[in-house]
């Protein structure tokens, strides 16, 4: 079983990466002052789905990578590490998110959970960024890695539903803070910069 401190750190992160101003978390946002929480809410069950297909994807690629060659999995670790690098630059010198509001009146519940699911499932930097993020909190000496991976993943989709919930529930003031505030963005975004750029060294130096 995983580690309590593995745990909070991989809770952590992934309540950082919940709250960067991005195109799910806008796109939450900007739902729930339009057309109210519930559609907000359909659309973050809908992302949620995506994010479990995603994990179930990264389990099956993890396991097969840790049955592979040496060869595949220094590629793979380079890649994945090179993507963090990447990420971690482009937060670091991202500006102030620009919100972009959408008129639309109309609302149909199931479209927009089917629209959360085709967002995330057709997005392969979910699945790249999984499979790059996961397993820096697994531990091969512990259990079963597929397991380990899995829980993992359940607790991402609950961080994610937990603060794309409080964005929908709290959507007026949120607005307010995330367009009036340069400066919050800035830290976050330079805070979880340093966070993914820990996570590739680690994930340089992990052997097989």
């Amino acid at each position: 079983m995983l580690e309590i401190d593995s745990l909070i750190a991989f809770f952590t992160a992934s309540i950082l990466l919940a709250l960067i101003p991005g195109p799910d978390n806008i796109y939450v946002l900007t739902q729930s002052i339009m057309q109210g929480k519930k559609a907000a809410f359909m659309i973050i069950l809908g992302l949620c789905t995506g994010l479990l297909f995603h994990t179930l994807m990264v389990v099956i690629g993890v396991s097969v990578i840790f049955q592979t060659s040496l060869f595949a999995f220094t590629i793979l670790k380079i890649i994945g590490a090179i993507y963090l690098l990447y990420l971690a630059w482009q937060l670091f010198i991202s500006s102030k998110s620009e919100l972009k509001f959408n008129k639309n009146i109309l609302v149909d519940y199931k479209k927009l959970y089917l629209k959360g699911i085709f967002m995330n499932i057709t997005n392969p930097k979910v699945f790249i960024f999984f499979l790059a993020f996961f397993p820096q909190f697994t531990d091969e000496k512990i259990g079963n890695i597929n397991l380990q991976i899995l829980i993992l993943g359940l607790l991402f989709i609950f961080s994610t539903i937990l603060i794309f919930g409080l964005i929908a529930i709290f959507s007026s003031n949120l607005s307010k803070f995330f367009t009036n505030s340069i400066l919050a963005q800035k830290i976050l975004n330079r805070l979880t910069s340093f966070i993914f750029l820990a996570l590739a060294i680690k994930l340089l130096i992990t052997k097989q």
